[in-house]
């Protein structure tokens, strides 16, 4: 088979599990807890990264920003021999008393993005498979119940983050998310919004394949607070110490898939 026309991957290449940040500078972030890497391709807002974590292989891509570009990654990954999904990611809080660098285990994305509906109807639902969100979930709560043993703090000296299971929102349009959208989303009870979960979802199952989504809260809607607003850097320290935290956890999961 030959390359892939934009991850600039073919079979044999990669390897069954892989790990989907958006960002491409956190590609390297989560390879820096690996014991081994290896920058496998690297074009447009695509990194490919092969590495070994507590003995298991896995790749890390970088996805970009939005369903679009997720949907690419996964069609070219999965084209060459991924079999599993892990979005590693950041997302905006839509329930009041989620706190930034909280995490948010998505059981299920509703499709507020344009990207899965050319694929399927609306109406078909964006989840995770059992197995993945399971292997998330079980992560997390061991991570959870060893923080809160040892005390641990972030570098920003806070309490470690706390962990929220539940349905989020996949959105397009980041600038254009009103008060109405975010009242109709947090009437639903959604957890937080992002922007690939639903597709990664969507795609994934229809491919018979598997996929899952932690992400670490960056801002909260409801409470007016959005990543960027208050601070020189586009996350917040307390939100950028539990991405390493989420990276952890992802990486706990992926050794049990």
């Amino acid at each position: 088979m030959a390359k892939q026309p934009h991850l600039l991957v073919e079979s044999g290449d990669v390897n069954d599990v892989a790990l989907l940040p958006g960002d491409p500078g956190r590609v390297d972030r989560i390879a820096g807890h690996c014991e081994e890497s290896e920058t496998i391709a690297e074009n447009r807002e695509y990194k490919v990264v092969n590495a070994t974590y507590e003995g298991t292989d896995l790749t890390i891509c970088s996805t970009g920003i939005g369903s679009p570009s997720a949907a690419i990654a996964v069609e070219e990954l999965a084209a060459v021999g991924v079999e599993t999904f892990v979005r590693v990611g950041t997302t905006g809080a839509l329930q009041s008393g989620i706190e930034i660098g909280d995490m948010v285990v998505a059981t299920g994305a509703a499709k507020d993005e344009g990207t899965s509906e050319r694929y399927e109807d609306t109406t078909v639902p964006a989840v995770p498979d059992y197995e993945t969100l399971s292997a998330l979930v079980d992560a997390a709560e061991e991570n959870e119940e060893r923080a809160a043993g040892t005390g641990a703090k972030g570098a920003s000296g806070e309490a470690a983050s706390r962990v929220h299971v539940g349905a989020i929102a996949t959105d397009d349009a980041f600038y254009a998310e009103t008060e109405a959208y975010v009242e109709d989303w947090e009437a639903a009870g959604l957890l937080a919004v992002e922007m690939e979960a639903a597709a990664i979802f969507t795609l994934a199952r229809r491919k018979g394949l598997s996929a899952g989504a932690i992400c670490t809260v960056d801002g909260n809607l409801v409470e007016g607070t959005q990543k960027g607003e208050t601070d020189d850097e586009e996350l917040p320290e307390k939100a950028k110490d539990n991405v390493e935290r989420a990276i952890d956890i992802a990486l706990t999961a992926a050794t049990a898939l």
